[in-house]
């Protein structure tokens, strides 16, 4: 059946309407879905997105109140702010689908009151919302939920990728005497087995991971959710009235604030060990003074050539990394501008660093590695590459759970060790920590 163009205008007009509802009363969903495309494609038989676009089937849309339309909305936005889009990598596709929904549902009920009618369909039932242990999804990350699930059955036929509702806690039973005792494999086979009986369920996760740029996907969607936690602060900035939903309330908290306070450790260490300064121009304060004294300059407050490299062997966690990649954000935030340097990866090879003055050319350097660690690698790639201009410092970024290098191969500049456990001593250099 082809759609007129007045019924194709009917369905965008309710979307909109759905839209600007979502605006009123959650806040933060209505800002992030003003930057989707929304489409309504006869192919899908449900609903999806692809971190672009919100599709609906036409006849799947006029099965939907308009609550439950809302419901909808938020569910998809939801899944391309938490990057689920991008996130499956080797996973086995319908169980991370199962561990996203948990977790995004579980979420969307949280910002509703725990009201469990805003996470349910009529034709559907109640969304999935617990976790395998019987705690709500938003305590947790998919991938935390994911390594809960018990795994897929040797015997099950592979089906679409469709997925997000029919459980909660009052799903089908499967093993009376693992209900009996409540335990968490009892709740989880009752999750997995009623997914099994009902293979044709709705969200359609067939198009994650289909755009070319996920990339720069990413980068976008981190951005607009910044600004969309911003424009809440701005309207209530003690989020008394939860206009920040909880996870959006974290992940805002440790975007913006760093564990290191920076200013701090790189006046105690850069600024201590490799303080520039100048005869030319001579400090006035000392005009009248018979000796020639160099000015500080410290007015300025500029720290620049430091040579950032962050571990990013199999030791260090995604969840590491993205602490590591966060304090030097934080260190460009604090520092106004007036941080300038290099940038680089490293495991048991060198990612070249890469130089930046600014926290839009930071931005665009992205992490690689995942090998073994090799510190020593660092210094020889100084000495070999960068002998033209020498890092005034190098900060070091890591668990730490390599051999530490002889210091004489530091060549007199001074290092940095920003260890994020409180176990590894380096044997030489200075050391701060932050925790994970």
């Amino acid at each position: 059946m082809v759609l007129s163009d007045e019924k194709k205008k009917e369905y965008m007009k309710r979307l909109l309407m759905s839209r600007m509802r979502i605006l009123m009363n959650n806040g933060f969903y209505g800002l992030l879905l003003i930057h989707m495309v929304y489409s309504i494609d006869e192919d899908c038989e449900t609903a999806a997105t692809d971190g672009r676009r919100i599709f609906f089937g036409p006849g799947f849309l006029d099965e939907l109140s308009d609550s439950e339309l809302d419901f909808i909305m938020m569910h998809e936005i939801l899944h391309v702010v938490l990057q689920h889009c991008f996130r499956q990598g080797e996973r086995d596709n319908e169980q991370f689908n199962i561990a996203c929904d948990i977790v995004v549902n579980s979420n969307i009920l949280l910002s509703n009151n725990m009201d469990q009618r805003t996470i349910t369909l009529r034709k559907y039932g109640e969304s999935m919302h617990l976790a395998p242990d019987g705690k709500e999804g938003y305590e947790y990350t998919a991938e935390q939920v994911y390594a809960m699930l018990p795994p897929p059955p040797s015997n099950r036929k592979p089906k679409p990728a469709l997925t997000g509702t029919l459980g909660g806690d009052s799903c089908g039973k499967s093993d009376p005497d693992d209900e009996a005792k409540g335990s968490a494999l009892g709740r989880a086979k009752q999750e997995r087995g009623k997914l099994d009986e009902f293979p044709a369920v709705w969200d359609d996760h067939t198009r994650w991971g289909m755009e070319e740029e996920d990339d720069e996907l990413r980068d976008v969607w981190v951005k607009r959710f910044e600004d969309a936690c911003e424009v809440v602060s701005i309207r209530d900035p003690s989020n008394q009235r939860g206009l920040l939903p909880l996870f959006a309330e974290r992940i805002f908290k440790d975007l913006r604030k760093p564990q290191t306070d920076w200013r701090t450790i790189l006046n105690d260490f850069v600024q201590e060990e490799i303080v520039d300064y100048s005869f030319t121009p001579p400090d006035r304060r000392f005009e009248e003074c018979p000796f020639f004294l160099p000015d500080f300059n410290d007015k300025d407050d500029v720290v620049e050539d430091i040579l950032f490299m962050i571990d990013t062997s199999g030791s260090m966690s995604d969840d590491m990394i993205t602490a590591a990649y966060s304090e030097i954000k934080g260190a460009i935030d604090q520092y106004d501008g007036k941080l300038k340097g290099w940038l680089g990866f490293f495991d048991a090879a060198i990612i070249e660093p890469k130089p930046f003055a600014s926290e839009e050319e930071f931005k665009v350097i992205k992490p690689a590695g995942g090998g073994g660690t090799d510190f020593q690698i660092i210094f020889e790639y100084v000495a070999k590459h960068m002998r033209d201009k020498l890092p005034a410092s190098i900060i070091i970024l890591t668990d730490g759970y390599a051999p530490f290098p002889k210091e004489k191969l530091a060549i007199g500049i001074p290092v940095l060790w920003l260890l994020n456990n409180e176990i590894v001593e380096p044997p030489w250099g200075k050391v701060a920590r932050i925790t994970i």
